[in-house]
């Protein structure tokens, strides 16, 4: 039986490298209670004018205020069916269109720009078009997160197939593989990191499409109460809107971070 030795300069090493890590996470607890402190207590002595910036607590009264009345879940449960929708169709499909530009040169050599400038094109821009296209409904919400989405996730994978090393692509043409195999075996494996990052990239840029949409046009959604709320003076609920939005995009990014640290693990 085997036993494994670990020098003491690598269990002070390990020990270094956790107490750096505990260290970062009660440095960013700490900015953000010492944050929403200074925030409170600025409003509360009339520093700032609560009703231009809220409050932490005027926040947390009209989130309970939200949730008493039943709007809450309705308004969270529009705008993530609509994100996340958008979110995976627009990787799914920017998936496989990577794929094939990867597969056909020619096929990618005539895209590629089109795309670069699609990319650049202000989507907001096209805002009339997509309600003529898809109505009013949640329709033109998922079109518009699709749309914001799936340019990113074509030109990351694009990016990251291309990118596979040209050495081991010589080895396996030398040994008879055929694209499929190289595809499969070596192009796909190699483009993991890219497509956590393109994950990690579409996660905000989903959110971005799904707050647009329903600035253009929505009936319920988180963009909605925005919305809503600056047009009738109630700052509140749009400074509650835009939390309850951070923790929702935190959540989300904080599930595409576990799934990278799982990928990693058993790579």
């Amino acid at each position: 039986m085997k036993h494994e030795t670990v020098s003491k300069e690598h269990l002070r090493y390990l020990r270094r490298v956790r107490a750096t890590s505990v260290g970062v996470n009660v440095a960013r607890i700490a900015i953000l209670f010492l944050f929403l402190t200074l925030w409170e207590l600025s409003a509360q002595n009339a520093w700032i004018n609560p009703f231009i910036t809220s409050s932490p607590s005027r926040i947390y009264k009209t989130i309970v205020a939200l949730y008493k009345n039943g709007s809450l879940f309705h308004h969270v449960g529009t705008t993530l069916w609509e994100t996340l929708a958008g979110f995976a169709i627009a990787v799914l499909l920017g998936y496989s269109i990577a794929l094939i530009l990867w597969w056909s040169d020619i096929a990618r050599r005539i895209t590629e720009p089109y795309f670069v400038v699609l990319n650049a094109l202000p989507k907001i821009a096209l805002g009339p078009l997509i309600i003529i296209w898809f109505g009013t409904g949640n329709e033109a919400i998922v079109f518009m997160t699709i749309l914001i989405g799936l340019i990113v996730a074509i030109l990351n994978m694009l990016n990251g197939f291309m990118a596979t090393d040209k050495n081991k692509l010589l080895l396996l043409q030398s040994m008879g593989a055929s694209k499929l195999q190289i595809l499969t075996k070596l192009v796909i494996p190699s483009s993991l990191p890219n497509f956590i990052s393109m994950l990690k990239i579409n996660v905000g840029m989903a959110w971005i499409g799904s707050i647009m949409g329903e600035y253009i046009v929505s009936k319920a959604g988180i963009g909605y109460l925005i919305v809503y709320g600056g047009q009738v003076f109630k700052l509140d609920l749009v400074m509650s809107a835009v939390v309850i939005l951070c923790v929702l995009a935190a959540a989300m990014y904080a599930i595409v971070a576990l799934v990278e640290r799982l990928v990693i693990k058993n790579k």
